[in-house]
């Protein structure tokens, strides 16, 4: 489990991703650098980290499940995860 001020964090920068997204979008197309400037660092995406929707662990990030390897692999062995299973050969 990560410390839950770096998953506070990064729930924080989310939220003014999502703030300054649209003027962020408007000051790139027209080319205003010093502007894009004055917006807070934290509003900008390049900032955000993946993390695992349960446990806030940031390593072994799959998107397509939006959960880490460890717990993917946990939940697909007590068949959490429909259309996944332990492979054998």
């Amino acid at each position: 489990m990560a410390k839950t001020s770096q998953i506070a964090r990064n729930k924080k920068r989310q939220k003014l991703v999502e703030k300054y997204a649209e003027k962020r979008k408007t000051l790139k197309a027209a080319g205003d650098y010093d502007a894009l400037g004055e917006l807070p660092r934290n509003s900008n995406p390049v900032r955000l980290h993946n993390r695992c929707a349960l446990t806030g662990r940031a390593r072994g990030f799959y998107r397509k499940f939006g959960i880490s390897r460890l717990t993917f692999r946990k939940m697909a062995l007590e068949g959490k995860i429909p259309g996944v299973k332990k492979s054998s050969w």
